[in-house]
C-alpha cells in the first residue's frame, strides 16, 4: 500500500508550512494578496508581507503554502497566479463563498491537500495508513521509514512536527493559546478525533456536511488522475482506493454506495450507477474531460447562485 510514495518521481514534502495549521481566513488573504498585485513569491517573505497580513514572515509564508497547497493560488518559476477555482471560491464580487462559511468550501480544501501525494503527510494519514486507531508516534514512524527508504532529506524531527501539523489541523489541541487557539479550518470537518491516553482515531462515517456536489467533483478527479482509461470503476475502487473519495472522506460502504447510487443526478447522466449481476459500479456516458468539474462545484452554493 505505500508503494507510491516509495516511488521516486513522487516527491516527498515535509515542510512549508512553517509548522502551523491552516487558519479560516488564510486562503482569502493569499488570494487577496495575489489579486492586488503580490505577484513574486519571496514578497511572502519580505516586509510587505508582514505589514499587509500583520503576521510574522515564518506566517505569512504559511499562508502561502497553504494558498497552493489547496489549488487556489498556483506558482510557476517564482510568480505567483490565482487559479480558476481560487476565483470561482473566494472572488469579492462573484465567488461562491469568499470567507470559507461553507462546509462544502473546507470539503474541498480537504480534498485538495489529502487526494493527491502533494502534502506527503495529508496524503498518507487519509489513504495508506493501516491504523484507525493510533498514536502519533505509529504515524510518524510509518512516515519516517518511508523517508528513510527514499533517501528524503527529512529528520525525524522534522516528520514529527510534520504530523504535528497534520493532527492540529484536524485535532486542535485545547491548550493552545494565540493566535493556535484559532480554530484551523479543517477541524469542523470531525475527520481525526482525539480520544484518551494520547491516541487518536480516524473517524469514518456518513458525512453528513459533505455535499454531493463536492462528492462528484472529487471522484471525477479522482477518475482523471488514476483511471482515465477506464470506463468504469468499482464500488471498491471507489471505497478504497488510493485517492477515492471514499479513503479521502473516509465514507462507510453504505453512505458510499447511497451516494453514488445518485451520482446521475448531480453529474447530468454524465457518470451513472450500475448495478448487474451484483457488481456495483459507476461508468461514465462521456469524456471525463468534458465534465466540467467547476459548473459541478456550483451545485454546492445554490443560496449563493440564486443571491
Amino acid at each position: 500500500m505505500r508503494n507510491l510514495l516509495l516511488d521516486s518521481s513522487v516527491a516527498l514534502r515535509f515542510s512549508g508550512h512553517e509548522t502551523f495549521p491552516l487558519r479560516l481566513l488564510w486562503l482569502k488573504k493569499a488570494y487577496d494578496a495575489v489579486v492586488d498585485g503580490v505577484t513574486a513569491k519571496r514578497t511572502f517573505q519580505e516586509q510587505e508581507a508582514v505589514a499587509r497580513f500583520g503576521v510574522g514572515k515564518n506566517m505569512a509564508m504559511s499562508m502561502l503554502y497553504w494558498a497552493i497547497a489547496c489549488g487556489v493560488v498556483d506558482e510557476k518559476d517564482g510568480q505567483l497566479e490565482v487559479t480558476a477555482l481560487g476565483h470561482l471560491l473566494l472572488n469579492n464580487k462573484s465567488g461562491l463563498d469568499p470567507y470559507l462559511e461553507d462546509a462544502s468550501t473546507v470539503w474541498l480544501v480537504h480534498n485538495a491537500l489529502s487526494a493527491t501525494p502533494n502534502v506527503t503527510t495529508f496524503f498518507f494519514a487519509f489513504n495508506l495508513f493501516s491504523q484507525p486507531l493510533f498514536e502519533r508516534s505509529a504515524l510518524v514512524q510509518d512516515i519516517a521509514e518511508i523517508a528513510t527508504a527514499r533517501g528524503a532529506r527529512a529528520t525525524a524531527e522534522t516528520v514529527k512536527r510534520d504530523v504535528e501539523v497534520l493532527l492540529r489541523s484536524y485535532a486542535p489541541r485545547s491548550a493552545d493559546t494565540g493566535e493556535d487557539a484559532s480554530e484551523p479550518l479543517l477541524a469542523e470537518l470531525g475527520l481525526i478525533r482525539e480520544l484518551r491516553g494520547g491516541q487518536f482515531e480516524l473517524v469514518r462515517g456518513p458525512k453528513p456536511s459533505l455535499s454531493q456536489a463536492v462528492f462528484a467533483y472529487a471522484l471525477v478527479l479522482y477518475w482523471q488522475r488514476w483511471h482515465k482509461d477506464s470506463p468504469t470503476i468499482s464500488v471498491e475502487t471507489i471505497a478504497y482506493g488510493v485517492g477515492a473519495p471514499g479513503s479521502v472522506f473516509r465514507l462507510d460502504e453504505e453512505s458510499l454506495a447511497f451516494r453514488l447510487a445518485a451520482i446521475g443526478d448531480v453529474t447530468g447522466g454524465a457518470l451513472v450507477w450500475t448495478d448487474t449481476a451484483g457488481l456495483r459500479q459507476v461508468a461514465r456516458r462521456e469524456s471525463l474531460h468534458s465534465i466540467d468539474v467547476l459548473k459541478l462545484l456550483e451545485q454546492a452554493y445554490p443560496a449563493r447562485l440564486v443571491a
